[in-house]
Parts: structure tokens; sequence; C-alpha cells
């Protein structure tokens, strides 16, 4: 039975999966402008926030809420000249090849698991996109060893565990053994021309609507959908009449949920803005830039807002005026957010 291992491997506890899970990838391959990439910067390098609400019907509770976009992972490697093969297959064994090909040659493999199937998390809830690093296994003992951004240690799991995680069915939509195979440049990029244009990426998803987590054409029909600077407007409207719309026990669920999709789901704090923020100030401090400065200062008043909603609905008896006078304050939250990534955006490297 065949057996690899990467020793020492570096690892963090993250806010955020995917950009955690890069953050120790590029400290593994001795990466950075000033040591080893903050969590915050490697987020806002991907140019993933974005935005999507949607109420449906079916969904338990039916609201769900995601301040990113599905490329996190492909696109900081596409702005930092990282090789990134992806690969899916329906074929476990197929699957299972592709990572000890690749921890026999030494080097780590970023793969999606879903969170419900990884017996150290214990958790109920579904995601098949949850990011990890697999950085060794043996198959003689029937283990695999994991990087987690929730644990602070690498976690032994079994293979039959891991299997399972990597070929759910779970929400968003299946994970058919998903990995992302990665080479690393010598070098990276000047980092206030990809910060500008990732900045800009940011700001177009929040103007324009784009960049779901997930295809809202796969969501029941009756769904309300709605994305970017107008879906915040679009929440902020909608959950002022969640009294009206629900029941007594679908909305406290509902208000219950808000403080996991904004806190809690590997957000990183403040529905992903708080890494905004971080990747915002992380530049400033690098470059000098004082446009990164002052959009930094935005992004954390807003990620203020998103938490402040939150902490409205943690209240032992949730006061249905505060949460909407609560999240009435997110859309100028958010535009003054937007504007700070725009005018960084539109400044000459």
């Amino acid at each position: 039975m065949a057996a690899a291992i990467i020793h020492d491997y570096p690892h963090r506890v993250a806010g955020h999966c995917g950009s955690g899970a890069l953050r120790d990838l590029m400290e593994w391959a001795a990466l950075g402008w000033d040591g080893a990439p903050e969590e915050g910067l490697v987020f806002g390098l991907s140019g993933g926030l974005s935005f999507l609400y949607t109420r449906a019907p079916g969904l338990k509770p039916p609201i769900y809420v995601v301040g990113r976009n599905a490329d996190v992972e492909q696109n900081v490697c596409r702005r930092l000249g990282i090789t990134a093969t992806a690969r899916r297959t329906d074929n476990p064994d197929e699957g299972w090849r592709w990572i000890t090909e690749e921890l026999d040659a030494g080097c780590p493999v970023l793969i999606h698991a879903d969170i419900a199937e990884l017996p150290y998390l214990r958790v109920r809830l579904s995601n098949t996109r949850h990011s990890i690093v697999v950085v060794g296994y043996d198959e003689g003992r029937g283990v695999a060893w994991l990087a987690d951004n929730d644990r602070e240690t690498i976690q032994e799991v079994p293979l039959d565990a891991l299997a399972r995680a990597r070929n759910s069915q779970g929400f968003p939509d299946p994970n058919r053994h998903a990995a992302l195979l990665l080479r690393f440049p010598r070098r990276l990029p000047d980092l206030l021309t990809v910060a500008r244009d990732a900045a800009a990426e940011a700001a177009r998803h929040m103007r324009q609507g784009t960049g779901s987590l997930f295809d809202p054409n796969v969501l029941p029909a009756g769904a309300l959908t709605a994305t970017g600077l107008e879906g915040v407007r679009t929440f902020a409207q909608d959950i002022a009449a969640w009294p009206e719309i629900f029941d007594d026990g679908t909305l406290t669920a509902s208000v219950r949920a808000i403080p996991v999709f904004v806190e809690k789901a590997g957000t990183g704090g403040g529905l992903f803005r708080r890494l905004q923020a971080g990747f915002c100030a992380e530049v400033a401090r690098l470059t000098g830039d004082a446009g990164f400065h002052d959009a930094a200062i935005a992004y954390r008043h807003c990620a203020d807002a998103w938490s402040h909603l939150a902490n409205q609905t943690r209240l032992e008896a949730p006061d249905p005026a505060g949460i909407a006078d609560a999240a009435a304050r997110l859309p100028d939250a958010e535009e003054n957010a937007v504007r700070g990534l725009e005018k960084v955006a539109s400044k000459p490297s």
C-alpha cells in the first residue's frame, strides 16, 4: 500500500476556506511580497467579492445570502501566474489517483469537500465547495491528512469519509471529486498592478450583479433572486417584509440563519467584507497607495454594518423593526465601499 506526506506544511486557522488554503499554499511555495501573504490579501486578489440573496421554496430555511463568487481560487491563481489545472470526474478511482500522484511528487492538493461528510467538523449543514488541502495519505492505514481553515492542526481523516466528502450530491451542487493541481512561479507580479485589476473585478461584480456563487437557474420556480448592489437593496427591502411573508417558525429560522451566513459560514466576518478590508489595508501598507487606505476604511464600515445586522438577529427576542433598520443601512455602506474600489481601479498602475 502506498503512502506519502508533506512534512512541516505551514498551516494556520483562517476565516475563509479558499483564501486560507491558498495563503498556506503560497507560504509553502515561499511566495509573497513581504513574507507570506495575509488571508485578506489573498481573498481580495481574487476579485471575488460579490452578493447574492435568494428566497426560495424548498430551502430550509427558505433564504440564502452569500458575499463571494465561485471562482476565488482560480482567479487568484490566474492573477498571480500560478498554473492551476482544475479537474472533475465521476470516477472515484481516477479522482483519488490525481491526489496520490501529486502527493507522491511532493505537491499538496487543493480539493473541494462537503463539510457534512468531514468527521472532525461535526456539522449537519451541507457545503460541497469547502476548500481543503490534502498533505498526505497512507492507504495501508486507510487515512489521509488534511489542512482545513477551521482547525488549527492537520487533521487525520478516514479515506472512506474523504471519498464521501469529495463525491457529495449536497448543496449547492455535486462536487465530483474536484481537485485543483497547482504549479507555482518563481516570483509574483507587481502587487499594485494586480490589486487594481482585482479591485476593478470586484467592483464590476457588485455594480453589474455578476459573479454569483452558483447559477441561480438551479433554484426552484418561484424563487426571488437578486445580485450585486441591486441585490443588497432588494435584500434590505425583503427582510423588512419577512414578518408578513413567513409564519412564526419560518421567520425564526430565517432570522437565526442571518448570523450564520454573515459571520460563521466561512466568510471571515461581515459577509467577506472584513476580508476585503484586509486586502485593501495590506495593499496600502505594502505599496503606500492612499486610495487603498481609504477603500479599507470603507470596507471596514461595510463589514461593521453587516455585523450589526447579524447582532440584531442574535438577540434573545429579535425586534423586526431593529432588524429592518439594520438592513436599511446596508445599501449605502455597500455603495460607498464599491466607489472606493472603483477609485483605486481607475488609477494608472
